[in-house]
């Protein structure tokens, strides 16, 4: 089997990366076409994944439209190409519109439900579309739910194990009490109209002042006086990171879904929410603020964590009995398009 993948966002070099492996291993052949976003080249730099970047990064919205255009054209020529027997993504707007055009299966994996204009671009083109069990939104055509959620395809405990010695090569000890606070851009087409944090440098000084570290990963640039919490950390050390970190406060749905799953509890604040982020709720991993209160709520709900004697790993092993390693229901999901 022949597969070709496309990848816009780091979340899904890490996804594929699992599936990649896994369809290698299997004899298939895998091919990554990306453009690039954020860490997307960083990632894939440092993967074993062969892959070749077709589009650079859009510095806004509107010029979205353009590069889009520009990745799907190039896409549709490396694609008939290289002929596969099956085309995949997550999201999946280049992937279902090139696979409709060549009359090759396509399967989608996607999570977010408020992200309209890559629905309505991508699922009626796809022939397949998988989501969590917790996605909310109908699904027109073939639609494959499975338990659990997009993160566990690479930090379910049979793909990836905390390393200290990455904690400790960024100056941390891992028993350090520490915060991981993030901060969004929000750049992305579903960002649009979302808001997080009121005041990131109020939110800094209340975690401090609560008594924890705190470790700042914003993906602009920070408030300059709460700048030198600012840490440059490699792509592949941020899940360590995560692992061992106390709490994780922040705007961004994957990173808090990353937290959660490894155990590490997260506070969401965002104006949105989406299923996979309730069901990490339900599992008391993920505590998530979204009215006009967020940020205060948020803080407070951080602060009582802080001081909470909860057994995260307990909570972490009952959500993973309740869900499955995401990487092998992609590969299983490949494997029947392919076979038709």
């Amino acid at each position: 089997m022949k597969v070709a993948v496309t990848v816009q966002h780091p979340a899904h070099v890490h996804f594929f990366d699992s599936v990649a492996a896994d369809l290698e291993a299997a004899g298939h052949e895998t091919r990554v076409y990306a453009r690039e976003k954020g860490v997307v080249t960083d990632l894939l730099a440092r993967s074993d994944v062969a892959y070749e970047l077709l589009a650079g990064e859009a510095g806004s919205i509107p010029a979205l439209a353009a590069v889009q255009s520009l990745y799907e054209l190039r896409l549709l020529r490396r694609v008939r190409r290289f002929e596969p027997d099956v085309v995949t993504a997550i999201g999946g707007v280049a992937a279902a519109h090139v696979s409709a055009l060549l009359d090759t299966p396509s399967v989608v994996f996607y999570d977010t439900e408020h992200a309209a204009l890559v629905t309505r671009l991508a699922y009626p083109f796809a022939d397949v579309v998988c989501t969590p069990l917790a996605y909310r939104e109908p699904v027109p055509g073939t639609h494959r739910r499975y338990p659990g959620c997009h993160e566990l395809a690479y930090l379910h405990p049979d793909r990836f194990s905390p390393d200290p010695a990455a904690v400790e090569g960024l100056g941390f000890d891992p028993a350090e009490r520490f915060v991981v606070l993030r901060a969004s851009d929000w750049s992305a087409s579903h960002d649009v109209a979302a808001g997080g944090f009121r005041d990131l440098a109020a939110a800094v000084e209340r975690l401090e002042a609560a008594g924890a570290r705190v470790v700042l990963l914003p993906e602009g640039d920070p408030p300059a006086a709460v700048a030198d919490r600012q840490r440059e950390v490699p792509p592949d050390a941020v899940h360590d990171l995560l692992a061992h970190a106390d709490l994780y406060v922040g705007e961004g749905a994957t990173m808090a879904a990353e937290s959660g799953v490894l155990g590490t509890p997260a506070v969401y604040v965002n104006s949105l929410s989406m299923g996979y982020t309730d069901w990490l709720e339900h599992h008391g991993l993920l505590f998530g603020y979204h009215g006009d209160d967020r940020h205060e709520r948020g803080l407070d709900r951080a602060e009582a964590l802080l001081r909470s004697d909860v057994d995260w790993q307990r909570r972490r092993d009952r959500l993973l009995a309740r869900a499955t390693d995401t990487a092998s229901v992609a590969v299983a999901e490949l494997e029947r398009a392919a076979a038709g």
